[in-house]
């Protein structure tokens, strides 16, 4: 999608879908629209949009938070039923495993995963499945949509006209996500090696 073509063609629109674009990504299970280089390209063209940069990242932030509201809602209230013990995929083993990962990384995962395509539409769907506490949920929620919606747009305003930055501001963040959770990462890969050499001994 030509994010800038698309903002130049709305015209008075544009901070509107701005809005629309962000919630639906955030929280309405769409994980396939440019989040992170609409903002970017906001941010860069905020002349032309006649929009100022606080304004862009002051919307963006109010509708990341509130479409994670309802994912969450919405993992609360239908989630859990889609978790069957016999299920191929969504089994409730791995709903308890789910729950266990939040008690233990929940702010961490809210945080991290904003920044992240695709999987920032799944975190909070999966933060209501698991019965992630809602006085927590909220403040990681809506410090983890700040510092992506205003960081991003303030990218974008900054180094927007780089073109390496631009093309590639989905796997910049990606990467450095990943830096930042690799001894989630690594923490996780241990304890299920050390599980299957206690089931081995066992079975042994």
């Amino acid at each position: 999608m030509d994010v800038q073509a698309l903002l130049e063609a709305v015209g008075p629109w544009a901070l509107a879908v701005i809005a629309g674009f962000v919630f639906i990504e955030s929280g309405l299970l769409f994980p396939f629209l440019p989040g992170d280089s609409l903002l970017v390209t906001a941010g860069l063209e905020h002349q032309a949009l006649g929009l100022s940069v606080p304004v862009i990242a002051i919307v963006a932030f109010v509708a990341a938070a509130a479409g994670d509201q309802v994912g969450y809602l919405l993992g609360d209230r239908f989630g859990y039923r889609l978790f069957k013990d016999d299920a191929r995929i969504l089994k409730t083993a791995r709903l308890r495993e789910t729950e266990a990962f939040f008690e233990r990384y929940g702010g961490r995962a809210l945080v991290l995963g904003r920044f992240v395509p695709v999987i920032r539409t799944y975190v909070p769907l999966a933060a209501g499945s698991a019965r992630y506490p809602y006085r927590r949920f909220l403040p990681w929620n809506l410090l983890g949509a700040f510092l992506w919606a205003v960081g991003v747009t303030i990218v974008g305003s900054l180094l927007g006209g780089v073109p390496f930055i631009t093309d590639n501001i989905d796997v910049l963040l990606t990467v450095v996500v990943l830096v930042s959770v690799l001894p989630v990462i690594i923490d996780q890969v241990r304890k299920r090696v050390r599980a299957r050499r206690v089931a081995r001994v066992e079975e042994g």
